[in-house]
C-alpha cells in the first residue's frame, strides 16, 4: 500500500487518515481537513518563492495553492530516505475541459488575472536567461536533424521512418525559420527598454492546473514558476488547446480575446507569440520521443502522433497567418 514515512508525516502539527494516490502526489484526509503531498526538487528559496507568489493571488481574489508548513515553520520536509516533499491544502474542483469552450475561455482569462495580480510584485523566483528559448530551439533543431541523418544510414525504413523523411525538410525548414526570428527579436527588444511584458508566470499554465468548482476557479502546481516574458504563459496553453482542436483559428481569435480583457497584448508581445506558435514543436517532440525509444519496434503511436501532425498542418498554417495579422 502506499503511503508516506511516519518521519515525513510526524513533522506536520495534525492527525493523518486514509491516503489515496493522485497525479504525482499523496492525498491524505487529516483532522483539519485534506491535504495533499507532493514531491518537490527545488530549493528552499524556490518553497518561498511559491508561496509568496501564492499568497498576493489568494489576496487579489484567485484562488491559489496554500502551502502548510511544518511544526518548525520549514515549508519543505524530507521523509526516511532523504526524498523532499511540500504540504498543501487539497484545491476543490474539476479540472478545465478541453473539449469545453466556455471553460477554455474561462482558462485563458484567469492567466489575464493572474498576469495583472502579478504584475509588479517582486518576488525572487528564477529569473530565465533572455537566450534561453533560442538555445532550446537550436537544441531541438540539432535533435532533429540527429533523426534525420539517423533514418538515412538505414538500408530498410520502416513507416514511420519513411514518413519522417517524406516531410523533414519543410518542418525543419520552419523551425530553423522560427529560431533565426526569435533571436533577431531577442536582440531588438530587451528587458529594460519592455518592462511591461516581463512578470512572474505559472511557468506551466495548461488545463490540469486550472480547476474550476461552481463559479469559482484556482490555479495550482506553480513549481516552475519563473520570471519571463508572460507570453511564456500564453503559447504555452493556446499550443496544447490547438493541437487539441486542430488549430481551429475562430477559437485562438476567442481565446486570445478574453486574455485581453484582463489585459493588452504590446506589438512586441504578438510578434513574440506568433515565433513560438511557428516553431514546430509537435513534429520535434513525436520525432524526439521515437529517436530515444526502442527503434528495432517502432510505436505504432508514434505513427499516428506524426501522421496526425502532418494531417493538421494546413490548418496550423492558417491559424499562423491569422496570428501573424495581429504581429504585423
Amino acid at each position: 500500500m502506499y503511503n508516506l514515512t511516519n518521519q515525513l508525516l510526524e513533522q506536520y502539527d495534525m492527525e493523518f487518515g486514509e491516503v489515496q494516490k493522485g497525479r504525482g502526489v499523496y492525498v491524505y484526509s487529516t483532522n483539519l481537513g485534506v491535504v495533499t503531498f507532493k514531491e518537490f526538487s527545488g530549493s528552499a528559496d524556490h518553497a518561498r518563492a511559491m508561496d509568496r507568489i501564492e499568497g498576493i493571488l489568494r489576496q487579489t481574489g484567485i484562488q491559489a495553492d496554500c502551502m502548510i508548513p511544518t511544526r518548525e515553520g520549514e515549508l519543505l520536509a524530507k521523509d526516511a530516505d532523504e526524498r523532499t516533499y511540500y504540504a498543501r491544502w487539497q484545491q476543490k474542483g474539476r479540472e478545465c475541459e478541453t473539449g469545453e469552450w466556455e471553460d477554455m475561455q474561462r482558462a485563458m482569462r484567469l492567466l489575464g488575472r493572474m498576469h495583472m495580480a502579478l504584475k509588479g510584485q517582486e518576488v525572487p523566483c528564477q529569473r530565465v536567461p533572455v537566450n534561453a528559448l533560442v538555445w532550446e530551439m537550436e537544441r531541438h533543431n540539432r535533435e532533429i536533424k540527429k533523426v534525420r541523418n539517423y533514418i538515412r544510414g538505414k538500408n530498410k525504413k520502416n513507416e514511420f521512418e519513411v514518413l519522417f523523411g517524406r516531410y523533414y525538410k519543410g518542418f525543419l525548414e520552419q523551425a530553423e525559420e522560427a529560431r533565426q526570428s526569435l533571436g533577431k527579436w531577442t536582440e531588438q527588444v530587451r528587458e529594460p527598454e519592455c518592462p511591461e511584458i516581463y512578470g512572474i508566470c505559472h511557468g506551466d499554465y495548461n488545463q490540469h492546473n486550472v480547476l474550476f468548482d461552481r463559479g469559482q476557479s484556482a490555479v495550482t502546481n506553480f513549481e516552475l514558476a519563473c520570471y519571463d516574458l508572460w507570453v511564456r504563459d500564453i503559447a504555452h496553453l493556446l499550443r496544447k488547446l490547438m493541437e487539441k482542436h486542430d488549430w481551429n483559428s475562430t477559437l485562438a481569435q476567442e481565446l486570445l480575446n478574453e486574455y485581453e480583457k484582463e489585459r493588452k497584448l504590446s506589438g512586441e508581445e504578438w510578434r513574440q507569440l506568433y515565433i513560438r506558435m511557428a516553431y514546430p514543436q509537435k513534429f520535434w517532440k513525436v520525432a524526439n520521443h521515437y529517436f530515444n525509444t526502442n527503434k528495432a519496434w517502432v510505436s505504432g503511436r508514434d505513427i499516428e502522433k506524426l501522421e496526425k501532425v502532418i494531417a493538421q498542418e494546413e490548418k496550423r498554417q492558417e491559424f499562423l497567418r491569422m496570428l501573424f495579422d495581429f504581429a504585423k
